[in-house]
């Protein structure tokens, strides 16, 4: 995965409480070869309108919404189903960071293994968050992951950013818990050595 440190970036406000997984992709792209990209199925079914074409009403459908890596999104974002296909999708669209009152369990611990960055902020600041992007469509907020804290705009503030302390390590690394047990490879040995050399019965 991407290693992040800190993310500089316009935001993007996504509406909808409980946005669960299959909004934010739907479960017949499953399937689909994510070699060609899941980026092209995010929010599929609630960014288009009836005839299948992009709704310009949807934020992501706006001009300049693209260089976006940061969503803002709404309470208890990424409920429902385990798929990590809509991880994938927000991963492949280059999104890099989510603030949010609050993520579906499975879902954050899931964006923390792909090197997505979910930022819990009270649900009052999200608002006056949401309120300030009305107003002014290109503020940009930062997310730091080596100081831990996200900078708002204007005068909203710099916040701390909290997360796990073993997968902050891997997202800042570059690397999946694959990756980071292999860091570690020189002590496994060294452990396996000693242990074989204090109890020889387990080598039989």
């Amino acid at each position: 995965m991407k290693a992040f440190t800190s993310e500089t970036s316009r935001f993007v406000a996504v509406p909808g409480v409980n946005c669960d997984t299959d909004q934010i992709i739907p479960g017949r792209f499953l399937k689909a070869d994510r070699a060609q990209g899941y980026g092209q199925f995010l929010f599929h079914d609630i960014r288009r309108d009836e005839s299948g074409e992009l709704d310009p009403a949807f934020p992501l459908n706006k001009p300049g919404a693209d260089s976006a890596t940061i969503l803002l999104v709404e309470d208890n974002f990424g409920c429902g189903s385990s798929r990590e296909g809509a991880v994938y999708a927000l991963v492949d669209h280059g999104i890099r960071a989510l603030i949010a009152p609050s993520f579906g369990d499975i879902f954050y611990n899931n964006a923390l293994k792909n090197g997505v960055v979910p930022v819990r902020l009270p649900l009052a600041l999200c608002d006056a968050l949401a309120e300030h992007l009305a107003e002014f469509p290109d503020a940009e907020v930062t997310v730091d992951l080596e100081k831990s804290e996200v900078i708002l705009p204007a005068n909203l503030g710099t916040h701390p950013v909290s997360i796990d302390p073993f997968a902050r390590e891997g997202i800042l690394r570059g690397l999946d818990e694959i990756e980071m047990t292999f860091t570690y490879a020189e002590q496994i040995q060294a452990f396996e050595q000693a242990r074989i050399a204090s109890h020889p019965w387990l080598g039989r």
